[in-house]
This record gives structure tokens, C-alpha cells and sequence, in this order.
């Protein structure tokens, strides 16, 4: 028995001392998060990371930046969310909205807020998330 398990890259671009969330349309109203997307054959998940941040936002980073911090089984469906921060040599926003609904750079005063839970516009996932724990590993840095 071979169980099928899909890799996800789930990952975080940031500049200087600010990152990048994204929400999509069905989401609450101020609930943002990572930004994530399945690996393609033939592609690394430091790859898959940089090109996801580039089709969904329009963020190029360059593959090499990529900084492995976790990973968490994602059971449905059947995928492994693989969690990295890379570093973004662009920050000019350019939203896919097939994708997404915004995207947006929050400074690392936002994000401590928001995971402590006094945002006074957005909130995120909870801490048992990968995606929190990517936006808390990165908020600790600083």
C-alpha cells in the first residue's frame, strides 16, 4: 500500500520588515493567511513556493531565498503544507483573482497584533495552523 500524499508549498514573502498576507473572497471579512499552492511535476517545493507567489500576487523571490520552518499534514485532501519564508525582490502587488480576493504587506507591528488578537482589522489562522506558525516565527525575528 502506497498512499498518495500531495506536496503543498505554504509559504510567507517578506521585505525588510514587512510581509505578505493574501485572503481569498470566501473567507470571513479581515481574515488573511499565507500564501499557498500544490507543487507541479518536475518542481522543488522552494520552486513551487516562488511560483505561486508570483502567479497569485505578482511577488517575485527568487527560489534560493526559500527557509524551510515546518510542516504539517493537511488531510484533505491528502496533502503535506510545507512552510517557508522566502525573501521578495519585488513588492509591487498584482492580484490573480481567480485566486485571490487582496493581498497586501503588513508591517511585523500588524502581524504581532493580529496573532495576539488585537488587530483592529485583520485576524489569522489559529495557532494550530502552519500558517500562524509561519507569521509567528517571522513576527518573533524582530
Amino acid at each position: 500500500h502506497f498512499p498518495r500524499t500531495d506536496p503543498v508549498a505554504i509559504m510567507l514573502a517578506v521585505k525588510g520588515d514587512k510581509c505578505l498576507v493574501g485572503r481569498q473572497a470566501n473567507w470571513p471579512a479581515g481574515f488573511v493567511s499565507s500564501l499557498a499552492g500544490f507543487c507541479e511535476p518536475g518542481e522543488t517545493i522552494e520552486q513551487a513556493a516562488a511560483r505561486e507567489l508570483e502567479e497569485e500576487a505578482g511577488i517575485v523571490c527568487d527560489p534560493a531565498s526559500a527557509e524551510y520552518i515546518a510542516c504539517q499534514p493537511w488531510p484533505f485532501p491528502s496533502s503535506l503544507m510545507v512552510g517557508l519564508i522566502l525573501e521578495a525582490q519585488t513588492d509591487e502587488i498584482t492580484v490573480d483573482t481567480d485566486e485571490l480576493e487582496s493581498a497586501e504587506w503588513l508591517t511585523r507591528d500588524d502581524v504581532k497584533r493580529m496573532l495576539a488578537g488585537t488587530h483592529d482589522r485583520f485576524f489569522c489562522p489559529p495557532p494550530m495552523a502552519i500558517a500562524h506558525h509561519l507569521l509567528k516565527v517571522w513576527a518573533e525575528r524582530g
